[in-house]
């Protein structure tokens, strides 16, 4: 049967449950419809078109992403929010596998929203590294080191790439602790640098 109050977030509130369950390539508006309980021209009252949809999709998701890590990283700085935040980021990604490969497509440009969404997201990552005290390059490049770790070994993880006798878990501990030890060292050589570090500046 129809779902009541069918409006746009609906319609991407059941999107994105069904990306999870068939993947987000397999994402279509046919699959919606069903869902939903409409005929499938009815989801364009909502909806432009597909790429609107996953559009939608993937910006809640970072919406989503962003309020848990915020969450994660409340009252914690360094290596206690790196730890956090990565351990967060890894657990939502595992049960949001859909919506986790929805939240990685990069805005377009032209779309200011999503541009702003994403800043926001990437925004709590310069946070945790800043309590480091690396010099502003070297903070771009931690950034953009944890995301490389976290996008990385998620994704491996969500296609089932590790066949090895090792628990994910302890070796996603380990990548992410070589990383801290790292910033340490590089900061310990570096000391600290003379002007904030803002998400937007080349991370």
């Amino acid at each position: 049967m129809p779902r009541a109050g069918l409006d746009q977030a609906t319609v991407i509130a059941a999107a994105s449950e069904l990306a999870d369950e068939v993947g987000f390539p397999g994402l279509t508006m046919g699959l919606l419809a069903e869902r939903v309980g409409v005929r499938t021209p009815s989801l364009y009252k909502h909806v432009d078109s597909l790429d609107a949809l996953q559009r939608g999709v993937g910006l809640q998701a970072v919406r989503d992403i962003g309020a848990v890590l915020t969450r994660a990283a409340v009252g914690r700085s360094g290596p206690d929010a790196v730890r956090a935040i990565a351990e967060t980021y890894r657990k939502w990604a595992l049960d949001h596998p859909g919506r986790y490969a929805a939240s990685v497509r990069a805005p377009r440009p032209e779309d200011e929203e999503y541009q702003a969404v994403a800043y926001e997201a990437v925004q709590i990552l310069v946070d945790a590294v800043a309590g480091f005290g690396l010099t502003d390059e070297r903070a771009i490049d931690a950034v953009r080191a944890l995301r490389t770790v976290i996008h990385g070994f998620v994704g491996l993880e969500n296609d089932d790439a590790f066949r090895m006798e090792r628990d994910n878990a302890d070796s996603y501990r380990f990548v992410v602790d070589s990383l801290i030890s790292g910033m340490q060292a590089e900061a310990a050589v570096g000391g600290p640098g003379t002007a904030p570090l803002h998400a937007g500046e080349g991370s």
